[in-house]
């Protein structure tokens, strides 16, 4: 359960356009899923992948936080599949929810998260659904 305090924080929402280290493995066989981060938030990334995945299969995520040099280690779930057939998709890749990052780390991802520029995915979304 996550603290009041966090759980309404519109940043930790907010994806924001990144480049940091990371390796993502499927959980049932430990492929190889991806390792180019395209968006973060405190809540999930969106990753360049080109393996066939299901959504709401489990992976394994590490990825080394933007502004520092601190890894953060969890397991997500394949929240949405861009397959790049859209105009404003320029590649395949998949959407990951985590969910087991704990509340410290989540913390201390969204501070360095804090001044990284919103994705303008992100942006461009919220704009059509106005």
């Amino acid at each position: 359960m996550r603290p009041v305090l966090h759980a309404s924080c519109s940043r930790a929402l907010l994806r924001r356009d990144v480049r940091t280290s990371c390796e993502v493995v499927r959980e049932r066989d430990f492929r190889l899923v991806g390792k180019r981060v395209l968006d973060l938030s405190a809540r999930g990334m969106l990753l360049e992948s080109d393996a066939r995945l299901l959504t709401g299969e489990e992976v394994i995520v590490s990825f080394r936080g933007p502004a520092s040099s601190r890894w953060y280690d969890c397991v997500g779930s394949v929240a949405r599949v861009l397959h790049g057939r859209r105009k404003r998709d320029r590649m395949r890749a998949v959407g990951i929810s985590f969910d087991t990052l704990d509340v410290f780390s989540e913390l201390l991802l969204c501070e360095e998260l804090r001044d990284a520029p919103v994705a303008r995915r992100h942006l461009a979304a919220h704009a059509c659904a106005r």
